[in-house]
Parts: C-alpha cells; sequence; structure tokens
C-alpha cells in the first residue's frame, strides 16, 4: 500500500495526478498530507490553505483530519483497511498528549465524534481547530461541540442531530472557509430543508503572510478568543 507524505502546499501542483493516476482508478494509496492549514513562519508560499478545497470534489477520495496524535495514529492505522485512496491532513507543529503510547482504535470513515452536548448553539469542527473549541469549553460556556474527523464522506447523522437539536450553527476548520467544511454543512443544510444561519470561522479568502501559527490563527479570526467572543455574542437574547 503505497503511502504518499507530502506539504499540503505542495499537493497542489499534483492535483492532475491525484485525480487520473488514483482517484480515477481507484487506487488503495493513502496521501499523508502535513502542513494542512496555518503552516506559520514558512509564509504564504507554504499556508496549507486549499487542499480540502482542492480535494472534496474528487469522486472516490475519502478524507479526514485528526484533531490530535491519537486519531491521527487511528486514521492511519484504520487506513489500511479502507478502500480506495485516503487522504488524512494533519498541521504542522506538536501534538497535545503527554501519554500519546495508547491503543490504536479502529476508525470508520464517515463517523464523527459528540465531545460535548449543551444549550442552543453547536459547533462542528474539523481537524486541529477542535483544540480551540475544547479550550473555550473549559471555561464553562453552554454549546455543543461535533468533531467531524471526516470531510468525504461527511457524517450525516451527525449533522442532522446538530441541525435538529440547536438555534445556531458555527463550522470551524484550520483552512479555507471556501470549499471546505463550511461548504459541505451549508450543501447539506439546504438539501435537507434546514433554516438555521451557519457562522464560518476558518481561513478567509485571500493569502496569508508570515507569522506564527498562533499569530495567524487571530489574524484569521478563528482562534480560541475569536470563537468564545462568538458564543457570548450569539448566546445574548439578542443574537
Amino acid at each position: 500500500i503505497p503511502f504518499c507524505n507530502i506539504y499540503s502546499t505542495f499537493l497542489q501542483r499534483g492535483i492532475d495526478q491525484v485525480i487520473h493516476d488514483v482517484a480515477l482508478q481507484n487506487l488503495h494509496v493513502i496521501f499523508c498530507v502535513d502542513r494542512a492549514g496555518l503552516a506559520g513562519n514558512d509564509g504564504a508560499t507554504h499556508q496549507g490553505a486549499f487542499d480540502l478545497a482542492l480535494l472534496s470534489p474528487i469522486p472516490n477520495l475519502t478524507i479526514l483530519a485528526p484533531m490530535n496524535e491519537l486519531q491521527l495514529r487511528d486514521m492511519l492505522w484504520s487506513a489500511v483497511n479502507m478502500e480506495g485512496p485516503v487522504v488524512i491532513r494533519y498541521p504542522r507543529g506538536r501534538g497535545v498528549f503527554l501519554e500519546w503510547k495508547q491503543p490504536l482504535r479502529a476508525m470508520q470513515a464517515g463517523k464523527g465524534r459528540v465531545l460535548h452536548r449543551s444549550g442552543k448553539i453547536a459547533v462542528i469542527s474539523i481537524g486541529i481547530a477542535g483544540n480551540f473549541v475544547q479550550e473555550v469549553r473549559i471555561k464553562g460556556h453552554e454549546f455543543s461541540h461535533y468533531d467531524m474527523c471526516s470531510l468525504k464522506p461527511i457524517d450525516q447523522e451527525l449533522l442532522q442531530d446538530a441541525f435538529s437539536n440547536h438555534e445556531i450553527i458555527i463550522t470551524l476548520e484550520d483552512g479555507a472557509v471556501s470549499g471546505g467544511l463550511a461548504s459541505a454543512v451549508l450543501a447539506w443544510k439546504n438539501d435537507n430543508g434546514f433554516s438555521q444561519q451557519v457562522h464560518a470561522l476558518g481561513i478567509p479568502d485571500r493569502f496569508i503572510g508570515h507569522g506564527s501559527q498562533e499569530q495567524l490563527y487571530t489574524e484569521c479570526g478563528y482562534d480560541a478568543e475569536a470563537l468564545e467572543d462568538l458564543i457570548i455574542r450569539l448566546s445574548s437574547p439578542e443574537a
């Protein structure tokens, strides 16, 4: 089973090969897409903003995004037994657990997780951005948190649960808002007749320059503080 390890920004140059040499033939190739999302001080040429938007329209692809290093291990292990091409996108940086040597757990593509359930607001995240949600939840705000884990296929049962039980939806992703998780959630919402407004947080429609990852998350308005401010505003009686 080929494992293709590549930076998100370099994968952009090989989209034609992904389509014609792998996806069209439905070959079992596992793409390990490193530096997905904001890569920080490597600058505008190395920001991994576009992989979700570029890959999600391609048939036969499974697209996964771990929230932490434990999920990354599980996804790598589980991808071996999946069929067809699999993309696993993960960020530059360190993990969040000290005790990372835990038993491997099989995961299924298209199945997310409900990490917390409370209040009228649902935050739907994918990948590393889920850790920002956890930071906010520690402060005691009332909201639910859904970790999608998989963009394609997307967990329709989880989306049904989120939209059926919440008045307000927030999407959060370390990737371009246009074409990524937000676009997939909006398309699903429209197809299934829900009327809630969706507030999308992620990389805006512009090229992002130099800076640490933390500085750039803040600049782009989807770090924990920006999410907390939005939740507080949407939780007010006037919202």
